[in-house]
């Protein structure tokens, strides 16, 4: 019988044996667990970031998005985690699977692009900052040494 409802709960760490209808979420360290819901007994870990899956969160409520392909299980189960509730999608065929891959991988690598470029801006303003202050600093030296 598949699952139809998690209960979430919010731990420092995910714990070693993870039990049925359970998800353990753990915000310090952007993680979320749960056993998959089919039963099959495989574990789903979930990495929370906006490259991975996003979660939404109302007191003891959450969503996950986007919805859970357990592509590399025996089962391939796929279902979305909605307000606890676990709701069901078709099955993919192996084709559109490879489709929803490569359709990760580039959105992963997409934004791990937008953050290095990011961290390259930060350097580039913080070398300018820094640059700006070293020549008004010799610019005040010049007028206290003569």
């Amino acid at each position: 019988m598949r699952m139809k409802f998690l209960m979430p709960v919010f731990v420092d760490f995910i714990p070693d044996h993870l039990e049925d209808g359970m998800l353990y979420v753990c915000e310090q360290y952007k993680t979320a667990a749960h056993l998959c819901c089919c039963r099959c007994g495989e574990e789903v870990i979930t990495p929370l970031s906006p490259a991975d899956w996003l979660i939404k969160r109302r007191g003891n409520v959450v969503s996950l998005s986007p919805s859970i392909g357990n592509w590399n299980f025996a089962c391939k189960s796929h279902y979305w985690i909605w307000k606890n509730q676990v709701i069901w999608d078709r099955k993919m065929s192996q084709w559109e699977i490879g489709l929803v891959q490569e359709k990760d991988k580039a959105d992963k690598k997409a934004y791990i692009e937008v953050i290095n470029l990011q961290k390259d801006e930060q350097v580039k303003t913080v070398t300018w900052n820094i640059r700006c202050w070293q020549a008004l600093v010799r610019w005040w030296k010049s007028f206290s040494d003569g």
